[in-house]
């Protein structure tokens, strides 16, 4: 008996070493892994870094993207693609996800319709009427966070077509000079503070880590969507293809895009009398008629009460 305790034992302990082995193996390289994670993220540098992050960015901001998440995922996902590169046209901005983005839709539309039920039950209104006008402003209050995404693509559209002339120029120098376009995109990324100049750091970017040349300016039309900038990238990548010289083609395509900039400018120029008529009738020559016939207006009156 005594030979099978202590042989019971030898076991026991034998299975508990090998647990406690195995478990100090796991522990370590969790600690290893987690240790990796925070030298990537420059935490071990400042262990207090994260608890001096505003309280807003820390807690708050993690939150609320939990919750537009939430709410993203109760929303159908059929046109997650086209949303995700609207957003990426947009420049992500507030750093929004496709599911975020729906889940604001759908808390904008919830807090419209609360807004709007609780002031027709505060004046009183019916319960028929009440319904559809609380459909009509829940309807309102899901658009309005897309009509902002749209207004802000329209934006950086505009800026970046505004900003291509001045840039083309610059990489028709760049080349001249004897750099190559990755080195002109990132000389341009570096001198400007743009949309356009950000978005050539970013084909900088995905082909250092390890994007071919090709694939980044597709990726650059697919986030920009600029006819100027598509028209661009299509003539380079024809161009390196056939073996065109780079540099004439970025001059011949200079030229064309500073014919097509004056051609724009003329015709807003052509357009301005047109937008100014409305404010001119409806505003400014009321105001005109007022301010000459108003003081003689007393005595037109009194001339024809007296016929």
């Amino acid at each position: 008996m005594t030979q099978i305790a202590a042989l019971v034992a030898v076991v026991a302990a034998l299975a508990f070493g090998v647990i406690w082995i195995a478990i100090r193996i796991e522990h370590e390289q969790y600690r290893a892994v987690r240790r990796a994670e925070l030298l990537l993220a420059g935490d071990l540098l400042a262990p207090t870094l994260e608890l001096r992050t505003p309280f807003a960015e820390r807690v708050l901001q993690p939150l609320v993207n939990r919750v537009l998440r939430w709410l993203g995922n109760l929303s159908p996902k059929t046109n997650l693609e086209r949303l995700r590169r609207d957003l990426l046209i947009a420049g992500s901005p507030l750093g929004l996800s496709p599911l975020d983005f729906l889940g604001l839709c759908l808390l904008t539309a919830l807090a419209g319709t609360a807004l709007v039920a609780g002031l027709l039950l505060r004046s009183g209104a019916a319960l028929p009427r009440l319904i559809p006008i609380a459909a009509a402003g829940a309807l309102l209050s899901y658009q309005l966070p897309r009509f902002f995404l749209h207004r802000r693509m329209a934006q950086r559209r505009k800026a970046m077509t505004l900003a291509l002339p001045d840039a083309l120029d610059m990489l028709t120098v760049c080349v001249d000079a004897g750099l190559g376009l990755e080195s002109a995109f990132l000389r341009i990324a570096q001198g400007w503070d743009h949309a356009l100049a950000r978005e050539f750091h970013r084909v900088v970017m995905e082909i250092g880590v390890g994007a071919s040349w090709r694939e980044a300016m597709q990726n650059l039309v697919y986030r920009t969507d600029v006819p100027d900038l598509s028209s661009l990238v299509a003539v380079l990548l024809q161009a390196d293809q056939l073996g065109f010289s780079i540099s004439d083609t970025l001059h011949a395509q200079a030229e064309q895009l500073r014919v097509r900039r004056r051609q724009r400018a003329q015709e807003l120029a052509r357009a301005a009398p047109l937008k100014m008529l409305f404010p001119m009738v409806f505003f400014i020559m009321p105001a005109t008629l007022a301010v000459i016939l108003g003081p003689a207006l007393p005595a037109i009156v009194e001339t024809l009460a007296l016929r």
